[in-house]
Parts: C-alpha cells; sequence; structure tokens
C-alpha cells in the first residue's frame, strides 16, 4: 500500500514543491545583458562622434559601427526575453530607454555637428517623447500592440540615420536624405496612429468602468438586508410553511360552533 505524505490532503491530488515554487529571472540573464550593451554603448558611441572635431571618415566609421551593433542588439533582446521567458522587471524600464538613448544621441550629434536639421532631430524626438507619456497615461486600461507601421518606422530610422552617421559622399549621400525623409513621414504618421488608438482605448475602458460601477450600484440596491422579512415567517422548503404564530388556528367545526 502506497503511503501518502503528511502534506498532502487526503483524498486530494500530491502537489509536488516544485509545482509551487515561484520561477525566479536572474537579472544577468542574456536579454539585459544586450540591453546593458546598448546603454553602454551611448557614451562610447557620443565620444566616437565628436572624435576629432566630428568629421573625422575614419572616426565616424567606428561610430557607425558601435550604432549599428545597438540597433542589432535592439532587434534581439526583446525576442530573447518572450521566447525564453526571461521578462524582469529592469528589462522593461530599461529596454525603452536604452532604444531611445542610442537614438537620441546620435540625432542630436549630427544636428550638433550641422549634419542633419535640428528640426528633423526635434520632430523625431518629440515624437518619441509624446508616445512614452501616452502608455502612461493608457497603462491602466491596457496595452497598444506595436504596430507594421511602427517597426518600418524604427527600421527606416535606423538605416537614415546610420547613413548620417556615415561620411556619405556623392549619390549615397542624396539617397540618405530621401531615406531620412521616409523616416520623419513614418514617425509623424505612426505617431498620430498611436494617439488616435490611444484615446479609443482611453475612452473605452473609462466606459467600461462606469458601466460595471452602474451595475454594481443596480445590484446593490435591489438586494434586501440579510434577515429581513416582509411580514411572513421564512420557509426553508420542505413541507407547508407554517402559519405565523400570532394568528390562532381553527378548526372547521370550531368555527361552526362560534357562529
Amino acid at each position: 500500500m502506497t503511503e501518502v505524505p503528511a502534506s498532502a490532503p487526503s483524498g486530494g491530488p500530491l502537489v509536488r514543491p516544485s509545482a509551487l515554487a515561484t520561477r525566479q529571472v536572474s537579472l544577468w540573464n542574456p536579454a539585459n545583458l544586450l540591453t546593458m550593451l546598448r546603454l553602454v554603448l551611448v557614451p562610447g558611441f557620443v565620444v566616437l562622434m565628436l572624435a576629432e572635431g566630428g568629421h573625422d571618415p575614419a572616426w565616424r566609421s567606428v561610430a557607425w559601427a558601435a550604432f549599428t551593433v545597438a540597433m542589432i542588439t535592439d532587434l534581439f533582446d526583446g525576442e530573447i526575453a518572450r521566447r525564453y521567458d526571461l521578462v524582469t522587471d529592469f528589462g522593461k524600464i530599461a529596454d525603452p530607454i536604452a532604444d531611445k538613448a542610442i537614438m537620441g544621441a546620435a540625432l542630436l550629434c549630427l544636428s550638433a555637428l550641422s549634419d542633419l536639421s535640428w528640426w528633423v532631430t526635434g520632430v523625431i524626438l518629440l515624437r518619441e517623447l509624446g508616445i512614452t507619456v501616452m502608455r502612461f497615461w493608457v497603462i491602466k486600461h491596457g496595452v497598444i500592440p506595436a504596430s507594421r507601421g511602427g517597426k518600418l518606422k524604427t527600421l527606416t530610422q535606423g538605416v537614415a540615420v546610420g547613413m548620417y552617421v556615415l561620411a556619405l559622399t556623392g549619390p549615397l549621400a542624396s539617397l540618405r536624405w530621401w531615406v531620412m525623409a521616409l523616416a520623419v513621414v513614418l514617425t509623424v504618421g505612426t505617431g498620430l496612429d498611436y494617439i488616435r488608438q490611444a484615446v479609443l482605448l482611453r475612452r473605452a475602458g473609462l466606459a467600461a468602468a462606469a458601466e460595471a460601477a452602474a451595475s454594481s450600484a443596480s445590484v446593490s440596491g435591489h438586494v434586501a438586508p440579510r434577515g429581513a422579512t416582509t411580514g411572513r415567517q421564512e420557509w426553508s422548503g420542505g413541507g407547508v410553511p407554517e402559519a405565523p404564530a400570532s394568528v390562532p388556528q381553527t378548526t372547521a367545526p370550531e368555527r361552526a360552533r362560534e357562529h
């Protein structure tokens, strides 16, 4: 006869301790390490961009390599975290910060070196900052998933900025202008679409909350207080309910004698 462990309830399934234990994800997992690498590359990239006055082709090529590595890590860290269940609070916070830090550093350096108009940098950074604020505005109502347009925007921005980081001349220098123009259009377009989705999501969330509150108030208003009576004794079922004790019961012969 198999003995049942003392910790298992009688007649219930045996629960192994390992099934109850919460899986702990290490901070130093591959996904977070890639995010940390991208953060470390930001100051290094700025130093490389501004070396020798900021216009040396050799240093700009090295800066482009650092920027490219940072953008590649952005493609893989989130995917690795989701696929292998390595999502951590650090990753949720650090990943978007690292994304905006490397792109913002590149745009600011290019504008400071007069390689890119300040209005382009302003439009892109304002959009990214505004979307971040919008996320916190609607986060209690839900999460807006990344769209194809948003992914295309990120890719186009990375290619355009990378082409500006390199000291290109000739047809490639003209081509990068068009790529950056496309990136700006996608930046503005996806930003407006995100605002539209955020407003709709917030309205839906507020309407659902108001409906739930009204339904709860309606239900509570129709429920009688516990123990309240309606002039009759409570009947728990089974048999004929007894008459109230205050009314004397009489038989038919007794009623006849009374008259």
